[in-house]
């Protein structure tokens, strides 16, 4: 007769998983004799061997104690099924591998290719890092909200770099970044900001806002989060009232 101790020992095993096979079922646990201590015999060792191949195999411990009591044909089926499940991780597996190997570093996280690449040209014009961030981070709802529109708004996004009144924008962000209590460059990039809404209502393209993001409520979500990122969104905000537009995320005019 055995101790925990030297069944563990003899099957290849710690005695925490001894204790372990006990309590789920897996192992009978026998009673303990007039000292207070279990003994075990030969039929355990064989018993806990079998459990610790099977586990070692991969078997899920819920389906052990199935293939212990099967007769050779069931046994053969559930290997076969259990083969197939675990065939299923480790495809699981070398995805999520992919993936996290895609992501290189915080800036890809969440955020697709495209964003990303954005994002890099926004350093390039000399946009702020405060301004980077919180633009990932927004872009980062828009992309879980409408992954499929996400090539076509950041397409559009990056043509608009290359044009003047834009770059002149991000310097000034840059300035304001720099200089946040500045009141006069507020106003300037009001006024700028102002004037681009202006081209973008003569062109039609506040019009097409809700083609882009329809659902209001998840606006009023990226405003809310872009008048948190900063303080100065929520002045710029009110000094953008002050010339008549409402908004931030869509941008209306607002009426007399």
């Amino acid at each position: 007769m055995l101790t925990i101790g030297r069944l563990a020992s003899y099957a290849g095993v710690s005695i925490r998983a001894v204790r372990h096979y006990h309590q789920i079922g897996l192992l009978p646990e026998p009673e303990r004799d007039a000292s207070g201590y279990r003994s075990y015999d030969a039929a355990a060792v064989l018993r806990l061997i079998r459990i610790r191949t099977l586990a070692e195999a991969g078997v899920p411990l819920a389906r052990i104690r199935e293939l212990l009591e099967a007769d050779p044909e069931t046994f053969a089926a559930a290997t076969i099924e259990i083969d197939r499940e675990l065939r299923a991780r480790i495809r699981a597996l070398q995805e999520h591998r992919r993936r996290v190997a895609q992501l290189g570093s915080v800036e890809s996280l969440a955020v697709p290719a495209e964003v990303a690449d954005y994002l890099d040209r926004l350093r390039a014009i000399g946009a702020p890092t405060v301004l980077v961030e919180a633009e990932r981070d927004a872009w980062i709802l828009v992309a879980a909200r409408y992954p499929e529109t996400i090539p076509a708004i950041i397409a559009d996004k990056v043509a608009q770099l290359a044009e003047p009144t834009i770059l002149r924008l991000y310097q000034l962000l840059g300035r304001l970044a720099e200089e946040p209590e500045n009141d006069d460059l507020l106003r300037e990039i009001a006024d700028l900001m102002s004037d681009l809404y202006e081209e973008a209502a003569a062109s039609g393209d506040l019009d097409r806002q809700d083609e882009v993001m329809p659902d209001r409520g998840f606006v009023r979500l990226l405003d809310s989060f872009s008048y948190a990122a900063h303080p100065v969104v929520a002045r710029l905000g009110e000094l953008l009232a002050e010339r008549g537009w409402t908004g931030w995320s869509r941008v209306e005019k607002r009426r007399p």
